[in-house]
């Protein structure tokens, strides 16, 4: 544990260990990158997972990703991502983030929400899955629009700025939303409670953003940094998104023609 701002659970690396070993043990050609660096211990077989989807395995493959290689792709893991808000209870930030990538892009990904649904009382179904393949769709939730006409910028909870706060605010928002997690946040943007997720500072990882990538632009919306610029996800791209990140399901021009030059030129890709 390195600091406040800097938290790593036992849950972080046993979360991680588990999905990294199960995947390689199934995919072994495949690149896995991982938030924690673990050291290369064997994994005790509980934390395998050898099971799999059959909802998943009857749709079809997109024609584009047929002829894919195991060793062309890689798959980035965040186990634990809103780790702050995880360690203050705040359990409903919490996501599980695998993303895949091919050529530099993400293609698909998994959000898992385990603690959805955790103040709904006793009966309530706790956790849920997230998922979405380009050229098939997104799953799991009921996409649904932000309010016509409104602005609601959901940021940073625990990472604020004068940066982050200066790019909000030239944004005019009708409200402003602050919750822990880049999955968390873009399922605000999926389930209609926010029109845009703005966050001008870096510190967030690819990560991070591969798998709420992959499903917000399975359904139409658009994620990029401050600049416009889209992310890489090929396994030699370094790690931070040093430029931010600008997401919405609809109206991203709105959002990026708004976004002050200032902000841009302190954020260096």
């Amino acid at each position: 544990q390195a600091g406040p701002n800097d938290l790593q659970t036992k849950a972080d690396r046993l979360v991680q260990m588990s999905i990294c070993a199960s995947l390689a043990r199934k995919f072994p050609k495949v690149t896995i990158i991982g938030e924690e660096e673990l050291p290369a211990e064997d994994v005790t077989e509980e934390l395998i997972e050898d099971g799999h989807c059959e909802e998943i395995l009857k749709k079809p493959c997109p024609a584009q990703y047929t002829g894919i290689k195991e060793e062309e792709l890689v798959i980035w893991v965040d186990p634990l991502d809103g780790t702050k808000e995880y360690t203050e209870g705040l359990l409903d930030h919490v996501t599980v983030l695998i993303g895949i990538a091919y050529g530099g892009k993400a293609i698909a990904g998994v959000i898992n929400q385990p603690y959805y649904n955790y103040e709904a009382g006793a009966d309530a179904v706790l956790g849920r899955t997230i998922w979405g393949v380009l050229g098939i769709g997104a799953f799991g939730f009921q996409l649904t629009e932000a309010p016509a006409g409104k602005h609601i910028i959901v940021t940073t909870r625990s990472h604020s700025s004068t940066l982050v706060n200066e790019c909000i605010g030239a944004l005019n928002p009708d409200t402003v939303i602050r919750v822990g997690g880049a999955g968390n946040k873009i399922i605000q943007l999926i389930e209609g409670k926010a029109s845009a997720y703005v966050f001008a500072s870096p510190g967030c990882k690819k990560w991070d953003t591969c798998a709420p990538e992959a499903i917000l632009h399975a359904v139409g919306g658009k994620i990029t940094d401050i600049r416009g610029n889209s992310f890489q996800y090929n396994k030699e791209v370094k790690h931070m998104n040093s430029a931010g990140v600008l997401a919405t399901l609809r109206n991203y021009d709105y959002y990026a023609s708004r976004i002050p030059n200032t902000v841009k030129e302190s954020l260096v890709p």
